[in-house]
């Protein structure tokens, strides 16, 4: 059985420094996750939910919420940040254990340290391979994130998925591909995000990029698929993205996540596609959007509406 959620991040609350507005408290965003009609959530950034177990669980049962995972940004192409990464992925993934719903495990979700590198930021939605890493570094990175996803299974029992993600240096299809590559797939899963992979795919600037990408790419990685996230890309944002040359947090702040069934993700062929596979488990909503925003709520409302209108 398929079940929705959402996440902090649909509500602003992103990982990134710096970023002004109006930043909404954990309780509203809970709050208005469940009034929406989601039936599970992930932790958002450190802090930003209680980390005591015993409060947080006590705010997720009161609203009949399960948790469902949590991001952890790890610069995974520098050695010095792996001890250091591996340390805050375990601190997350205990808290996670400690909350988590009898039936439902939540996920670990790695991913880079996305917006950090000045070049992958500006050309998000457009990198070339000349972007990449090299085989070196790649060997670095996977070693970091084989690192962090073992201990975090050996301290909690959790598994850990890779979250591929515009303005990081796993954005690509080929860069993904990589990363599974260099991995463990005992130990290392993928978290698909629909929006992310069209968008890092480079529908910016390829006609050859378009709703096809988003279904070769579940078939493409389909055995290390363990999470999916629903997040829609609005086309037309991306290409003005391309010709006026936005970095990735200007693309956001232009819309480029759209409200589902607004951009160019074939999101009934998506959800065919899971059920052909008999995927089970959740699917996470998540719309980002800069704090403050937009109408979080109404668009977490006509997210809903849009995957019940597709059985879901």
């Amino acid at each position: 059985m398929i079940h929705v959620g959402n996440a902090p991040c649909s509500w602003g609350s992103l990982e990134f420094d710096g970023l002004a507005g109006e930043k909404l408290t954990f309780d509203r965003v809970l709050d208005e996750l469940a009034a929406t009609g989601y039936v599970g959530t992930e932790l958002g950034d450190w802090g930003f939910m209680p980390t005591e177990p015993a409060f947080l669980q006590a705010e997720l049962r009161k609203r009949l919420l399960v948790m469902t995972g949590a991001f952890v940004p790890v610069a995974f192409k520098d050695a010095a940040a792996h001890a250091d990464g591996e340390a805050r992925a375990v601190q997350v993934a205990k808290l996670l254990a400690a909350v988590a719903a009898p039936d439902t495990l939540p996920f670990l979700v790695l991913a880079d340290e996305n917006g950090s590198v000045p070049e992958r930021t500006q050309n998000a939605g457009r990198i070339g391979p000349s972007l990449g890493l090299s085989e070196a570094q790649w060997q670095i990175y996977a070693a970091g994130v084989n690192r962090v996803a073992q201990a975090v299974r050996r301290e909690t029992g959790l598994r850990c998925v890779f979250h591929h993600h515009c303005a990081g240096y796993v954005e690509t299809p080929d860069e993904i591909a990589a990363l599974l590559a260099h991995t463990d797939p005992s130990s290392v899963g993928l978290v698909f995000d629909t929006g992310h992979y069209i968008f890092g795919a480079g529908v910016a600037n390829s006609v050859n990029v378009n709703a096809q990408t988003v279904l070769d790419g579940l078939a493409r990685f389909a055995e290390r698929i363990w999470y999916v996230h629903f997040k829609d890309c609005a086309a037309s944002v991306a290409h003005q993205a391309a010709q006026h040359n936005w970095d990735y947090f200007e693309a956001i702040k232009q819309g480029v996540f759209c409200e589902l069934g607004q951009g160019c993700v074939p999101f009934a062929e998506v959800l065919a596609w899971l059920k052909a596979r008999a995927y089970a488990g959740f699917i996470t909503v998540e719309q980002d959007v800069l704090p403050g925003m937009g109408a979080p709520k109404e668009s977490a409302t006509r997210n809903r509406s849009y995957l019940r209108s597709l059985g879901l």
